[in-house]
Formats: C-alpha cells, sequence, structure tokens
C-alpha cells in the first residue's frame, strides 16, 4: 500500500474545503505531459501545499488518471470539483502556471488525476510535511505505507482527519474492543464526473457505434443488456427487430467480461445517448 503526496495550490485547497460534501474531485495538472502512474486505484493521494506553508492539508483515494483532456471537457465533467468558481478562473490558473498570455478562446490540454472521498483539514490540523520531502520536489513523491516514515504519516492523517469526522455523526467510543485497523483498498461508487472521464477513456475517446472522436458531443451513461441471451442492438429510434439499422455490439475489451456492452438508444448529432436500465 502506497500514498503518494502531492504539490498542492492553495487557492484549490482553500476552494474546495469551503465545500466539504464533495465526493470526488480533479486534482489538474496544467502542463498534461504525462499520465500520472504513481498510484493503484483506492491508495491515498495527499494534498501538500507549497512552501512556506509546506503541510499536508487534506487527501483523497486515487481513481483514475486520464490522458490530457481539454479543459473544457475537464470542467464539462467537474465543474466546481475542479477547484476553481467558474471556467474562467480555471482557465486563468492554467495560463498563470503555464506562464501563458491571456486567451479566452485556447483550449488547453490538462492532466487529470480523479479522486473520490476527498477530506481537507483546518489549518489547526495540518500536518508538517516528512522531512524527506525536499523543498526542490515540485510535483510530489511515493511513500509506502509499510515503511516507517509512511506508516507514521498515514497515522497521523487518520488522527486529524478522525478529528474532521467526528464533527459529524460518529459512532459511540468502545474502548472495551480491541480493534485491529489494516490499510487496504476498497471499491468507491464512481462519481459524476469520474464516470464519464473513465468510460470515455475505456472506450478510447470515441463512440463505441460510429467511432466518433469529438469529446465535447461525447456522452457516458450507464448500461444495459437487451435480451436474455445477452445480445445488443442499436435500435436507433426503431423497435423493428427486423430493422437494418439493428446491429449487435460487445463490450470494449478492457472491460470485465461480466459486464454488459452498451446499448445505445438514440443518434444526436453522430453520438449515442446511454440510458439505464
Amino acid at each position: 500500500m502506497r500514498a503518494w503526496v502531492a504539490v498542492t495550490d492553495k487557492d484549490w485547497y482553500r476552494f474546495l474545503s469551503q465545500r466539504p460534501h464533495l465526493d470526488e474531485v480533479n486534482f489538474w495538472q496544467p502542463g498534461g505531459s504525462r499520465v500520472f502512474g504513481a498510484l493503484s486505484p483506492g491508495e491515498p493521494f495527499l494534498f501538500k501545499l507549497h512552501h512556506p506553508d509546506n503541510a499536508i492539508v487534506g487527501g483523497g483515494f486515487f481513481t483514475h488518471a486520464s490522458p490530457p483532456l481539454p479543459v473544457s471537457v475537464a470542467w464539462e465533467a467537474f465543474g466546481e470539483k475542479n477547484g476553481a468558481g467558474s471556467f474562467d478562473e480555471m482557465r486563468r490558473r492554467i495560463e498563470r502556471y503555464r506562464r501563458a498570455p491571456e486567451d479566452p478562446r485556447a483550449q488547453y490540454l490538462i492532466g487529470c488525476i480523479i479522486l473520490q472521498e476527498p477530506f481537507f483539514l483546518a489549518e489547526t490540523d495540518w500536518i508538517p510535511a516528512p522531512v524527506d520531502f525536499k523543498p526542490q520536489i515540485v510535483q510530489g513523491k511515493t511513500y509506502d505505507l509499510d515503511q516507517p516514515v509512511g506508516r507514521a504519516l498515514w497515522q497521523t492523517v487518520l488522527d486529524r482527519w478522525g478529528g474532521v469526522r467526528r464533527t459529524g455523526v460518529a459512532e459511540p467510543s468502545r474502548p472495551e474492543i480491541a480493534l485491529d485497523w489494516r490499510v487496504r483498498p476498497v471499491r468507491q461508487r464512481l462519481g459524476q464526473g469520474a464516470f464519464r472521464v473513465l468510460v470515455t477513456d475505456v472506450y478510447q475517446r470515441r463512440c463505441a457505434i460510429t467511432g466518433e472522436k469529438a469529446l465535447p458531443v461525447l456522452q457516458a451513461a450507464h448500461i444495459r443488456p437487451v435480451t436474455r441471451e445477452g445480445l445488443h442492438r442499436v435500435d436507433n429510434v426503431s423497435a423493428d427487430d427486423t430493422s437494418p439499422q439493428n446491429a449487435e455490439i460487445g463490450s470494449p475489451p478492457t472491460l470485465s467480461e461480466n459486464v454488459p456492452s452498451p446499448t445505445p438508444i438514440g443518434r444526436r448529432d453522430r453520438c449515442w445517448d446511454w440510458r439505464t436500465s
């Protein structure tokens, strides 16, 4: 089990910390030149502020790292979960980090690291960065939670985060029961932004039927089987089983075999709407 300590923008932290009930956030990277690969899904991703604050101020659990996305698509998927109050504000932050001139029409590509169950610590609970986190580190550092430094860091995070949770509904303390805590990843329900980006990436950023690759017009939703035999049809607004518009489709190879393949039910601008059963 590992954790990633990421260097974090204070404005991003401040904005999101005022919205404590978020189910997901997008930790975006202004350059987006590389796809993040330091963690497996479910492992902790911690937020550390730049110097001089140099403190861990929250975190989340890694879900998916997407290849660079147009900033407009990231905004449409996550909105304020990007850590900005508007699309223009997000674009200006990207330009500030890129040291680029202001361009309202620019379609920047950014890296997207999608995190579930984000949490943010009050300033009184901030955790000093580990002593081996050098000032010259500009992106982040991996910690093995089975090693002394990583184990101590994660235990401190749990202690401070527990203080945050106790401000809500908490289970009464039962000191008579000895608890054996073990760190382990768990499956979590995806937020809507994570769902959209993950499905888009699984289908190689193109419509499963038409091959359309214009990201702004592609939509993702839940999938359902049409027949008991597991075959699927492209009805295209037709209920006629013998229509030539009908065709069988299958799941992409990266999906598990027990996941039903998508059933498009209507065409719009050469893309397909998806509905849940």
